[in-house]
Order: structure tokens, then sequence, then C-alpha cells
């Protein structure tokens, strides 16, 4: 099936559109852009150069993929933004391209970013997130695949959101939120584990059981985070691959992890 392009938009002959794509009124479409099948841009969207959009794709009015980073050190280098299959951008979100730090932005597949969404240079969100409206993503950012996060939220540069985390709304997170917890409050503290989440997406007893036993160790008795992992490990000879998963996330850390709440305020 051919695509269809409404005679309003500037469509670039340069670009590659796969078959099927359905291009709106007033949509702006730049030469090395990459646009796959089933794909649908409904109106006013620009894919500037750089961007990347797989199949079935569905960008709202407004939506802007591939601008320049936010960067001062951006000097017009050829990098990319690229969004995945299935993935749905609502109404005027963002998505810079990478700056030459790592080359490109990736949004996963089966993503929904929400109306005001940003996601900055060089970040990378896994498949099946959910960006609730106006949340922003400073640069170089990661958000692990089915984490959540809620609307108004500001995540700092660097920042890593584990796999199956949730954060809850109007939070500011400058630290690492871990794999499979609920995080929220000011300062942004992890506050018990997504068991709800997990349970919906076929996480069985044992593993939720391993997953909270570690947490245990690393938030309830009071120990720093390299002496919990130390504990932990010293008392499990086999460790669980879910939560082998979590130390490897902690190791990696760059600013840090959350606190953990104790208690009610």
């Amino acid at each position: 099936m051919s695509s269809s392009i409404h005679p309003s938009s500037i469509v670039s002959s340069s670009a590659s559109i796969a078959e099927n794509v359905t291009i709106g009124p007033f949509c702006v479409v730049e030469d090395d852009v990459q646009i796959g099948p089933g794909t649908t841009l409904m109106s006013h969207v620009v894919l500037a150069n750089g961007a990347r959009l797989g199949a079935d794709v569905r960008v709202h009015p407004g939506a802007v993929i591939g601008t320049a980073p936010q960067d001062l050190k951006y000097a017009g280098e050829a990098t990319t933004a690229s969004v995945g299959d299935r993935t749905v951008v609502r109404e005027c979100a963002t998505v810079n391209r990478g700056t030459t730090a790592t080359g490109a932005t990736s949004v996963g597949a089966d993503c929904l970013l929400m109306a005001y969404s940003h996601v900055a240079h060089d970040c990378v969100v896994g498949d099946h997130v959910i960006m609730a409206n106006s949340v922003n993503l400073g640069g170089h950012v990661e958000i692990g695949d089915w984490a959540i996060i809620g609307g108004l939220t500001g995540v700092h540069q660097f920042v890593r959101i584990g796999a199956h985390a949730m954060v809850g709304a109007v939070s500011k997170a400058t630290q690492d939120v871990p794999p499979y917890t609920l995080a929220g409050r000011d300062p942004l503290m992890v506050e018990g584990l997504n068991s709800i989440g997990l349970r919906r997406r076929g996480f069985d007893q044992l593993q939720l059981n391993a997953i909270h036993g570690f947490y245990d160790v690393l938030y309830k008795r009071g120990l720093n985070v390299s002496d919990a992992l130390r504990a932990y490990e010293t008392e499990h000879e086999v460790i669980h691959p879910l939560v082998q998963g979590i130390i490897d996330f902690i190791r990696a850390s760059k600013r840090g992890i959350c606190r953990f709440h104790h208690g009610r305020s």
C-alpha cells in the first residue's frame, strides 16, 4: 500500500519513507529522515535531520523529533534520534538528537511519551516505558524497560531510572532509582517494591521474594551501600539473576542511588 502525504506538508524527496505511511497536514520532514511502515504523522509534526522512526509509530500534532540538542558544545555534527516500533508520541513532545558523546538519542518500542514530555540529547529510553505529561529528561538519562514516570517530573542529566521502576508525579530525580522500586516524596526516596506492577507483568512469588530480600538488606539494616552489597553477597552463595541485575545497576551508578523512606512523616 502506498503512502499518503497531505499536500500542505513539506516532505523532502531525500527522506526514506516506507509503505503505508500517513503524513497529515502541515508536517515538515527533512532530508535525512527515515520513517518505517505503517507510521502516522497526524499534523504539524516536525521530523528533523537524523530522525529515525520505526514501524507503526503514531506521532500526534505539534511533536518534534530530531532537532539539534540543547547543548552548547554541539556544533552541528550528524547524529540521530530514533523512536521504536509502535511507540506513541503525544502532542508537543520533543526528542532531540544525540551529540558526539554517543551519537544518538533512542526511545524504544511500545513506549508512550505523553504531551509536552521531553527526551534530551544522548538519552536511552527502553521498551514499554511510559512518560506522563511534561516529564523532562536531562541529557544522557537512561530509563529501563517498563519504567513509568509520573507527570511534571524532572530527571537530572546522567540519572538512571531502573527497569520496572515507578516514579511518582512532580518528582525531582537527582539520583538513580533502582530497578523494581516505587519512588516518591521530596527529596525523592524509594518507598517500596513495585509489587503490583511486577505481578501484572508476570513476575512470580519466588522472583518477588528474591528482589524483596535483597532490598531488605540494602535499605533496612542500617548499612551503607557498599557494606550492604558485600553483606548480601556473603550471605548468598547463589544470587538470583534478577538480584544480580540490581547489584550491577547499583555498582554502575555515577550519581548514587535514592535513599529509602523509613516510616511515615
